[in-house]
């Protein structure tokens, strides 16, 4: 599959739709990164689409995140991986200019979790789970520090970060990670539902108000996103993270 060929856009309706598709888990690489990015810009600049939709083409999987294969292979690619999905990302989310909505149907962990909250809106399925698993392999979820508290509170944030452990759509509900769930049948249904509603404000006051909304509520985040960016590349560096990485690859427990 050739590198574009790994992001979809397509628009309809005055909602444009951005497909991950890259089988069987969506993992992000740095070509799948640089695609989803410019897919973001280009939908800041489509007149003709209001809203935006971030969904997954590979059934019950929304992304596994970075592609800790590449990563436990190549270490010098990590700080390209990050500068697209922490600063690249941030930042078109940032500038896009009408409202985004992530429709998460399946496992979404890591890498996943953060193109999920770039977004304004998370409706999730009933089957969708999440999670941050990078403690386990020695690594850390070193955006997830920055903003994760002030979504779901520092204690909730440090439990479910440093356990590792996934939870489902029913709890992401009651913490306040997601907006909304749906039967999986209905969620891309509910989300294309709620992308019209935005669809069908004006505009320039959209765009106005989102702008204000996004200052309002940045509390330094995109000065963050350096510091996780540089921590997660020494964790990275170290001997455990290498063990860890190197047992993924190679589908066994890590020796510690």
């Amino acid at each position: 599959m050739m590198p574009e060929e790994t992001i979809h856009y397509s628009v309809r309706d005055q909602i444009a739709e951005i497909r991950l598709n890259n089988p069987p888990v969506n993992a992000l690489t740095l070509p799948t990164l640089t695609a989803l990015v410019a897919a973001f810009r280009r939908a800041g600049e489509d007149d003709s689409a209001r809203a935006v939709l971030l969904t997954s083409a590979v059934r019950d999987r929304f992304s596994a995140g970075l592609d800790l294969k590449i990563v436990a292979a190549q270490p010098s690619t990590v700080r390209a991986l990050l500068d697209k999905l922490y600063v690249e990302l941030t930042d078109a989310q940032y500038h896009l200019g009408k409202p985004s909505i992530a429709v998460v149907d399946g496992a979404a962990r890591g890498g996943g979790m953060t193109l999920a909250i770039s977004c304004d809106v998370i409706i999730a399925s009933d089957v969708a789970t999440f999670g941050y698993p990078e403690i386990d392999l020695g690594v850390v979820p070193a955006i997830h520090f920055v903003h994760l508290p002030r979504i779901i509170g520092r204690h909730r944030a440090f439990e479910l970060l440093f356990s590792g452990r996934s939870f489902t759509s029913a709890e992401a509900l009651t913490l306040g990670l997601v907006s909304r769930v749906a039967l999986q049948a209905d969620v891309v249904a509910e989300a294309k539902e709620l992308a019209r509603v935005f669809a069908a404000k004006p505009p320039n006051a959209m765009r106005l108000a989102r702008a204000a909304f996004m200052r309002a509520n940045d509390l330094d985040y995109r000065r963050g996103v350096e510091y996780a960016a540089e921590l997660f590349c020494n964790v990275a560096a170290t001997d455990e993270a290498q063990e860890g990485l190197r047992a993924f690859a190679e589908k066994r427990p890590p020796r510690r």
